[in-house]
């Protein structure tokens, strides 16, 4: 997964975290600290496998369309090269000229669908993001923890921790059970509308 669409959620995640009043705890108690990673816990509910999945298959006709075209171009390229000694000046220039043409829309249209791709991707990312949000915050009331970081941005703050910190798993499948996979199927065609023409 590209790390670079999760800059924006590792900048709001990065740190989780509020007043001892606010999670019950009493000033000078001792601080209970956990680790997330993020990308994982968005990434890995099943909603988010769902929605991600559903958007890939949604793409997967226009990916198929632009190989065919670089297969031509390519085709187009040999033809140059194995006609390059026997074919005239006029025929060289002609083929020359459609092969650029070809080599700008594909390439246009390679750049046009990963920005599309990248756009729906992040919507998704984001909409997930913000329930799962809630989700941590729930957990870390629930649990006492004062603070949780998040640890999926190579950025993070958090060197080293141990593996018992870490409540990226409990918090996917307290996600789940909030949004369970019907709620999921629901949305997952509204995502990949899009990308039917």
């Amino acid at each position: 997964m590209n790390r670079q669409l999760f800059r924006g959620l590792a900048l709001s995640a990065c740190l989780l975290a509020a007043s001892p009043a606010v999670y019950g705890q009493q000033v000078g108690t001792p601080t209970k600290v956990a680790i997330i990673n993020v990308q994982d816990a968005v990434t890995r509910t099943q909603e988010g496998q769902k929605r991600l999945a559903t958007l890939q298959e949604g793409f997967r006709p226009k990916g198929e369309a632009l190989s065919v075209k670089a297969q031509e171009l390519q085709t187009l390229r040999q033809q140059l090269q194995k006609g390059a000694n026997t074919m005239s000046e006029e025929a060289i220039r002609n083929l020359q000229r459609d092969i650029q043409q070809k080599e700008r829309d594909t390439q246009r249209e390679n750049e046009d669908l990963e920005a599309e791709y990248g756009r729906q991707q992040q919507e998704i990312l984001n909409e997930i993001f913000g329930k799962v949000k809630a989700v941590i915050q729930k957990y870390a009331r629930e649990q006492g923890y004062s603070i949780v970081l998040d640890i999926s941005s190579p950025q993070s703050p958090v060197v080293d921790a141990f593996n018992e910190l870490d409540i990226t798993s409990p918090v996917i499948q307290l996600y789940d059970q909030q949004y369970p996979q019907q709620a999921a199927a629901a949305s997952s065609p509204a995502a990949a509308k899009p990308a039917n023409p």
